[in-house]
């Protein structure tokens, strides 16, 4: 059996195709909603995110260019939650029900290791490309297993900071102290993939070639 190199693309293109999407579909959504709120307060920070991923939405259809369907979902998501806040009278209710949420999805992440289908891989080729041949080596598909588990700790850890201050503080409180604690928690562990990820792959590169 001949040894069959791997050729990766270069962390430059990777990071193309990956940080417009995440600026687009993490950053900007906060940025509108943070801005919003501190002008028009917590009704004007919901219109206002909801309109952004709605803007998102319709300006790839306008263009005539595939929309994720990550987008759509997102469309649903916080229109059911702009829609429950206001029938009940409560902006409280536009933030728990998304760390309700987060709850569920790291119950899938759990689900997707025990079915040998790691969320983490699937959510990975949203953003990046990676080789067919890639995926399919047994020491990727661990590392897709190990941090598929720990990203849904990670997601229960937000959620539990999440809900905590939700309950305890002010809206305006629990914007501040909340993306704090995200903002670390999340890129603590953002980093410790990437790290992982990188020295998987030179390991991959650099192993030696299989018996004839």
């Amino acid at each position: 059996m001949s040894h069959q190199a791997v050729t990766l693309p270069r962390l430059t293109a990777l990071a193309r195709q990956a940080v417009p999407r995440l600026l687009e579909g993490v950053v900007a959504p906060l940025a509108v909603f943070y801005a919003a709120f501190a002008a028009l307060g917590e009704t004007g920070g919901m219109l206002a995110a909801m309109t952004w991923v709605y803007a998102g939405v319709g300006w790839r259809l306008v263009r005539r260019t595939p929309v994720p369907a990550t987008m759509y979902l997102a469309a649903l998501a916080i229109t059911l939650r702009t829609v429950i806040s206001f029938w009940l009278d409560e902006p409280v209710y536009f933030f728990l029900q998304p760390e309700l949420g987060t709850i569920c999805i790291s119950m899938v992440f759990l689900a997707s290791v025990r079915l040998r289908r790691p969320m983490v891989q699937k959510l990975t080729l949203d953003y990046v490309h990676l080789p067919a041949v890639v995926l399919r080596h047994e020491r990727v598909r661990r590392f897709f297993a190990r941090i598929t588990l720990l990203w849904a700790f990670v997601l229960l850890a937000n959620s539990a900071v999440s809900i905590w201050l939700l309950l305890h503080q002010s809206i305006g409180s629990y914007l501040l102290v909340r993306t704090a604690a995200v903002a670390v928690i999340t890129g603590l562990a953002a980093a410790f993939s990437v790290g992982a990820f990188l020295r998987v792959m030179r390991r991959l590169q650099h192993e030696p070639a299989p018996a004839a």
